[in-house]
């Protein structure tokens, strides 16, 4: 059933046109991913699709009562409050009834006001009544897999941080069509691979733009594509619109290579002496002058970017040789014990949820900070650049080139001078733009002139933070080649698992409590190794207690439940019911107005039982699919 539908639709903001007769149906239940280059208009036609702006012309046929809900990479400023009461209020009514309910039961915590009591009963009687705790639970289950505090201020947040917050109250509210745009920035892996499961279980329409081709493969239904103002629809994974898309540039190459050679002809028919103006053929005049029209409107497919490193000296065989090295912030440890030699080509990742401390690793490597113990030794002739995912190293009040060239026309790259202007033009920033200001750019432009500024300088350690978020696609893989074909050594901190497979020679993974786990391979080859590793630690135990002889496990053997895991499967339904039992209960004590009054000092201690039993029931539930997964 169509949702929304995109008619001839067309819009400009003063220059070329970012949507020129574009046309699109949205149907119910698609997950639509919009790919385009940096500046394409993607989140521009998001904001079209959400009834933000207006277009130019053109029509949008929406479904009568259609809710739609979308997350931009901006964050509002005047937004005020606490994180749980802001990601609540995407349920509408109930978020009013949530929130007081959640103020009130904190009151009660040190307090025995009858009033109060008396009200939180009131509430408890509401919410049930419209379904209220099924949407406490959902909104507590996103705080809680987005990594949030639902007490933390939201003025105090870092935008990153304000952005998951923004995401969760757009999956809590639900919409028939959810636009998402760079979801998975500032997501860690284990953040990243719960919003999979969750937008592939939803039922409803989803839009979303995305660098993360592991994310676009496992979500999309449908691939979306906005080029020089048009869209079109590619009913196939990835892969295969990768492959069919180079088919049709090429196709579009050639007709257009045979539409100016004609023209050139007839250009030079109608420039023909006196003679041939006698018999002149109106007709052709006239196609003719089509033909020019139609040339003069064509809008050219904008350049390649062309990224190239300048390769410092050589450096030496060992380039950072880590010795036993702990360091820890607060009291808490971030890193314990940790041994490592880095030699010189290697391809190092760095993976770990977010707050683990992978930029305090990077910085303990690069000798910028001191371990508490242990000690770090860099190699000979280092030559470092480092992209920080904070873009730190970008004045943005200056113009593009000259934080490329500190007010100079010309840089050097591998002994040669290139006229910056020019050099832009390799990482896709025309004349214009390259003269404006940096804080008009675009976070893909911002992250794309920080890899330009970043390339002007000889390195042979390439350190990049982060250094995929925003990018487009094309340009990923193009940085992807360069690193690969990097005759230096690269430290890649990245949440992008395509990107790392295809980067890295190995990965460094903190795995919590200091731990720093080393893995040969990419992220696959990680979670490979590590479900092995699992596997084998549970079969230790097993082995001993049949006195069976333990075999070595088979790579293309298909994982098989332990034995005490099979004992656990047996166990959970029956754990389940009693949890739920039990959730049940309590609804009902508190569903109760004497309750408030007789056994007022219980109130806090029981609310805080649900909240508990809420997260033993979901880890429950997904510990029991998980199980009946491998047992099948």
């Amino acid at each position: 059933m169509s949702l929304l539908t995109v008619k001839n639709i067309s819009l400009a903001f003063g220059g070329p046109l970012l949507l020129d007769g574009a046309e699109l149906t949205i149907r119910d239940g698609e997950r639509l991913c919009l790919l385009g280059r940096n500046g394409a208009g993607k989140t521009t036609l998001m904001r079209v699709l959400n009834g933000d702006l207006p277009p130019d012309g053109g029509d949008i046929m929406r479904r009568q009562g259609l809710r739609t809900a979308l997350v931009t990479q901006d964050v509002p400023a005047d937004l005020e409050g606490t994180v749980f009461p802001i990601i609540a209020s995407g349920l509408g009514e109930q978020a009013a009834l949530l929130e007081e309910f959640h103020q009130v039961s904190r009151s009660l915590q040190s307090s025995t006001d009858p009033a109060l009591m008396e009200r939180l009963a009131q509430l408890q009687k509401r919410i049930e009544e419209t379904g209220g705790w099924q949407m406490q639970q959902l909104v507590e289950q996103v705080i809680r897999h987005l990594k949030l505090e639902g007490d933390a201020a939201f003025a105090h947040l870092s935008g990153g941080v304000k952005r998951r917050v923004m995401l969760g109250r757009a999956l809590v509210s639900d919409p028939d069509l959810l636009l998402l745009d760079e979801p998975t920035n500032h997501l860690d892996l284990e953040t990243i691979a719960w919003l999979e499961d969750f937008l592939v279980r939803r039922d409803k329409a989803l839009m979303f733009v995305t660098h993360d081709r592991s994310f676009l493969r496992r979500v999309a239904t449908r691939i979306v594509e906005l080029d020089r103002g048009r869209l079109s629809s590619w009913q196939c994974d990835y892969d295969t619109y990768v492959q069919r898309r180079e088919e049709q540039l090429e196709a579009e190459e050639k007709q257009a290579a045979e539409f100016d050679k004609k023209l050139v002809q007839e250009e030079k028919w109608i420039r023909q002496g006196i003679k041939a103006r006698r018999t002149r053929n109106m007709g052709r005049v006239r196609a003719l002058r089509q033909m020019r029209e139609e040339r003069r409107a064509r809008r050219e497919r904008s350049g390649t970017a062309d990224l190239a490193v300048q390769q410092g000296e050589r450096s030496g065989r060992r380039v950072i040789e880590a010795e036993h090295i702990s360091y820890a912030w607060t009291g808490q440890p971030i890193i314990r014990d940790f041994s490592t030699t880095i030699l010189r080509g290697d391809k190092i990742g760095i993976i770990g949820p977010n707050g683990s401390g992978k930029t305090t690793l990077l910085q303990l490597l690069l000798g910028r900070l001191k371990p508490d113990e242990g000690r770090v030794k860099l190699g000979t002739n280092l030559e470092i650049a480092y992209f920080d995912q904070h873009r730190g190293q970008l004045d943005e009040d200056r113009s593009v080139q000259d934080n490329i060239a500190e007010g100079n026309d010309w840089v050097e790259i591998n002994g040669q001078r290139k006229h910056v202007i020019g050099y832009l033009r390799d990482f896709l920033f025309p004349p214009e733009r390259a003269r404006s200001p940096v804080r008009t750019l675009s976070g893909g432009e911002r992250n794309r002139l920080l890899l330009a500024k970043l390339f002007t300088r000889p390195a042979n350690l390439l350190v990049l933070d982060e250094p995929t978020n925003d990018l487009d696609l094309e340009t990923l893989e193009l940085l992807e080649g360069l690193l690969v074909d990097f005759p230096g050594t690269v430290l890649l901190v990245s949440h992008d698992r395509a990107f790392l497979d295809n980067v890295v020679t190995s990965t460094l993974v903190l795995e919590g409590e200091g731990r720093v786990g080393e893995y040969v391979g990419g992220y696959e080859d990680w979670q490979r190794q590590r479900a092995e590793q699992i596997e084998d630690e549970e079969k230790k135990p097993q082995a001993a207690a049949e006195k069976v002889q333990p075999q070595r496990p088979g790579r293309d053997r298909p994982r098989k439940l332990g034995f005490k895991e099979k004992r656990e499967l047996e166990a959970l339904p029956a754990r389940i019911e009693e949890l739920e039992a039990e959730q049940a209960t309590i609804h009902e004590q508190m569903a109760n107005p004497d309750f408030y009054r007789d056994h007022g000092d219980e109130v806090a201690q029981l609310q805080q039982r649900l909240e508990q039993i809420a997260r033993e029931l979901e880890q429950g539930y997904a510990r029991w699919e998980e199980l009946e997964a491998l047992e099948g």
